[in-house]
C-alpha cells in the first residue's frame, strides 16, 4: 500500500496535464466535448497528490462503448464506476511516466458538475484553498496508508464547499 503524500504546488501540473491530454484528445477526435483538468493539481497554488486528474466529458448521447474501444488503443482498461456513479473509471495497461487518473463522464453527470464546481471554487478562494490545503496535510499525517480514512478527513470541508455553491446533498447538481 502506498503512503499518501501531499506536496506543495508545482508549476509543470499544468504542461503534464496537456501531455496526457494530447493523446486522448487525438484517440476520441469527434467524440468529447472537453477534456478537463481537475482535482488539486488544477488549482494553482493549492498543495496535492503529485496525480494528475482527468474528466473526459462525453455528450449524453454518447456512445459510450466507441470511448471505451478508443481509449484501449492508447493503453485504458474501463473498470467501472468503481462505486462512483457518474464516473466511470479507466486504468492504463502501459506504464506511464505521469502519474495520473482518466475518468469519463457523461455531461449530464452529477460528479462531472461536483469536480468542476470544487476546482472553479477553489481557484476564485484563496482562502478555501489553503484551508483545503491544510485539511490535505492534516489527512495525510494522520491516515498515511488508509485512502478512506483520508478521504473521509477532506471530505468535510468538500461538503461545505458544495453547499456554499449551491450542493445541498453530495449528490446534488447545480
Amino acid at each position: 500500500m502506498r503512503t499518501i503524500t501531499i506536496v506543495p504546488y508545482d508549476p509543470i501540473w499544468p504542461s503534464q496535464f496537456e501531455l496526457l491530454a494530447r493523446p486522448l484528445r487525438k484517440a476520441l477526435e469527434g467524440l468529447y466535448v472537453e477534456i478537463h483538468h481537475v482535482g488539486s493539481t488544477a488549482v494553482e497554488g493549492l498543495a496535492a497528490k503529485p496525480i494528475i486528474d482527468i474528466d473526459i466529458e462525453i455528450p449524453d448521447d454518447a456512445n459510450f462503448d466507441v470511448v471505451v474501444r478508443n481509449l484501449a488503443t492508447l493503453g485504458y482498461t474501463h473498470v467501472g464506476d468503481q462505486d462512483v456513479p457518474g464516473r466511470e473509471v479507466f486504468k492504463s495497461d502501459i506504464p506511464q511516466p505521469i502519474a495520473h487518473h482518466l475518468y469519463v463522464c457523461r455531461s449530464s453527470s452529477a460528479e462531472l458538475k461536483r469536480h468542476l464546481v470544487l476546482v472553479d471554487y477553489l481557484r476564485t478562494h484563496r482562502d478555501a484553498r489553503d484551508a483545503y490545503a491544510k485539511v490535505k496535510r492534516e489527512a495525510a499525517e494522520r491516515y498515511p496508508r488508509d485512502i478512506d480514512g483520508y478521504l473521509e478527513h477532506k471530505g468535510r470541508l468538500i461538503q461545505t464547499i458544495y453547499k456554499k455553491c449551491g450542493l445541498d446533498d453530495e449528490r446534488d447538481v447545480l
